[in-house]
């Protein structure tokens, strides 16, 4: 069997992961920030609780009783139309003249600090956020608490996280961890909040950032049990059919959430345009769409609020029919219009809320099953495909109702809602927001080839060099006179060994006279650092070691020393072009056509490649 070469002296050895000690910090601060998520979800539900109380009965209370107040004829009193518009005035004055980051449902905020913001938050956003959100549930604004809860436990960690000597991706992870405590802390779902980190926060999967993640939720999960309700927050117990009949219903009802979801997020940003074409300042537009959640509450007060005693109904099997229609509706448009106006409220609940009701709705035209079956499929698939996140949705399913049995229904109609809206549209309901702020983020994750290919691979081999006791004029020669081929050379010894580089802005400095043409190229260049780059190192390593030490060539070396190649920008390309190819080559290699060969490649002749921007990088390097 073959070995891998033992590295030299001051390379680190090769392995599946890059953590090291610096992991038992972070874990040790996750144990904090876990408690962070905690305290923020206790604190503003019990906000959320008193406001509502206050304003819809006039009570002193944190018992978050249903908001409309008391009904008469299945509607509130109508001066209540007016209350959600009132708490909006004061959440503008709050976005104007606090902190214009309160504004909106948390998330794309959190992922728009991890990406850009050097996961820094300050704690002006800790505390106005969670209050801002606070007002707007509690006056009857058809938002969930999690979405806030994400911001405030991500902001609480993040000013954490800035008390000590950490990096940019240290923070992250803290970020990340308090931010997804705060979800465990609402629903209880932990693992559900752990795969929310992965598919929608981190934008990476290491141990480093994903343990402190899991062990920040996994305190949050423990920690709730004392202070909130003990999971699962919304049980359903009935069983599940597994056939053919039954699993094309779950990819049926799949693929109708997944057009929900595209139709929702277009009337999110479509009422978020119409708001940014009135003439009046953004702090006003929250109270415009608090007049339309006001009116919607009186026609359906069940769609003011949180709204987790209506998940609680549709699992149970006791909404359905014409109620659920009426509450599909009615808060899926104030939803849309109240989150397109910049108010402050979160996006989970809401979901779950709409495509259970989207659920009850189709069950009647559904194969048979237990009474709430189909409203936890729809929440699931709406949850996936809005967020594009199918793994959340499945897990947030099974922990929020503690029902196992439901994974494989659950996890075919996210697949299958994600499937949708990927392909109808270019970006989510939380990506759109950080676009439409000028950035671009992808949600796709690769390897970096140039993680996985070494040096000695990648290499021109065999390197063309110049002798140590070559004076400065022959080698000034040699470049003037056109028999360079290469825009800088290594210099070796008689071993074979490189002491130093020769470029062309070398030759044209000892043109105008700074070095004699006697002396050798051993003594005007050896004085200098020479990066070099040993064979079994990683393209990637090699890529920073060119960067930081900004030379073009950087030879590549054996185990003993000697020159054996030489690496270039060019080079460096080429392995990412590789990818392209990958990507973009389309081979047949059975049953292909008898004097054809291989397959040829789609859109190409000759089964080359296109040309790529890549290829022409390459091409003037």
């Amino acid at each position: 069997m073959k070995t891998a070469a033992r590295p030299p002296a001051g390379i680190k050895a090769l392995g599946d992961f890059t953590t090291d000690r610096r992991l038992f910090p972070l874990v040790a601060l996750a144990l904090v920030a876990g408690t962070f998520g905690v305290a923020a979800g206790w604190v503003l539900l019990r906000m959320i609780g008193f406001i509502n109380d206050l304003v819809y009965y006039g009570v002193w209370s944190t018992a978050m009783l249903p908001p409309g107040g008391v009904l008469r004829g299945g509607h509130p009193a109508l001066w209540t139309v007016l209350i959600p518009a009132g708490g909006a005035v004061v959440i503008g004055i709050m976005a104007r003249y606090g902190s214009e980051k309160i504004r909106g449902h948390g998330i794309p905020e959190a992922i728009e600090a991890i990406m850009l913001g050097g996961a820094k938050l300050d704690l002006k956003v800790a505390i106005l956020k969670p209050i801002s959100s606070a007002i707007s549930i509690g006056t009857g604004g058809p938002f969930g608490a999690e979405g806030p809860i994400i911001m405030t436990g991500g902001a609480a960690a993040s000013l954490l996280a800035q008390c000590f000597s950490l990096t940019d991706a240290e923070r992250k992870t803290l970020l990340v961890a308090g931010a997804c405590a705060g979800m465990t802390a609402v629903f209880g779902t932990p693992v559900a909040a752990i795969l929310l980190a992965i598919e929608l926060l981190l934008f990476e999967l290491k141990p480093r950032s994903v343990l402190p993640v899991a062990v920040a939720c996994i305190t949050a999960a423990i920690e709730r049990r004392f202070v909130l309700t003990p999971a699962p927050l919304s049980p359903f117990s009935g069983g599940v059919v597994i056939d053919p009949v039954h699993a094309l219903g779950w990819i049926g009802l799949g693929l109708v959430a997944g057009l929900g979801s595209a139709l929702l997020t277009i009337m999110v940003y479509g009422a978020e345009d119409w708001f940014e074409k009135l003439p009046i300042h953004w702090m006003w537009w929250p109270v415009l769409g608090g007049i339309v959640v006001g009116i919607g509450g009186w026609f359906d007060p069940r769609a003011l609020g949180v709204g987790y005693p209506d998940i609680a109904r549709l699992l149970a099997g006791t909404l359905f029919g014409g109620a659920a229609i009426r509450l599909l509706l009615v808060k899926g448009v104030i939803w849309a219009v109240a989150l397109g106006s910049g108010t402050s409220g979160g996006v989970l609940a809401p979901l779950l809320i709409m495509g259970g009701a989207l659920g009850a709705v189709a069950a009647p035209i559904m194969p048979h099953a237990a009474p709430g079956f189909w409203a936890v499929v729809g929440m699931a698939a709406m949850m996936g495909g809005t967020m594009r996140a199918p793994l959340t949705s499945t897990l947030f399913a099974v922990e929020l109702t503690g029902n196992h049995l439901i994974l494989l229904p659950v996890i075919a109609a996210s697949m299958a809602s994600m499937g949708v809206t990927v392909l109808l549209m270019k970006r989510s309901i939380l990506t759109e927001k950080i676009a439409r702020r000028g950035h671009h983020l992808t949600r796709e994750y690769s390897i970096d080839p140039l993680a996985v290919a070494r040096a000695g691979e990648i290499m021109a081999a065999p390197a063309e060099t110049l002798g140590v006791e070559m004076s400065v004029g022959d080698a000034i020669d040699l470049f003037v006179g056109g028999g360079a081929r290469h825009r800088s050379y290594p210099v070796v010894d008689a071993g074979g060994r490189p002491v130093g580089l020769v470029s062309r802005a070398d030759v044209l400095a000892w043109i105008g006279g700074a070095v004699a043409r006697e002396v050798t190229l051993g003594t005007a260049v050896g004085s200098r650092p020479l990066p070099t780059a040993w064979r079994g190192e990683m393209a990637i390593t090699v890529a920073g070691r060119m960067m930081t030490g900004d030379t073009p060539r950087i030879p590549v070396i054996d185990d003993d020393g000697r020159i054996c190649g030489i690496i270039s920008r060019a080079d460096l390309l080429r392995v990412h072009h590789r990818v392209i190819a990958a990507e973009t080559l389309r081979e047949r290699f059975f049953f292909t056509r008898r004097g054809a060969g291989r397959g040829a490649v789609a859109g190409t002749a000759a089964g080359r490649v296109p040309p790529t921007a890549a290829q022409e990088v390459i091409e003037r390097v």
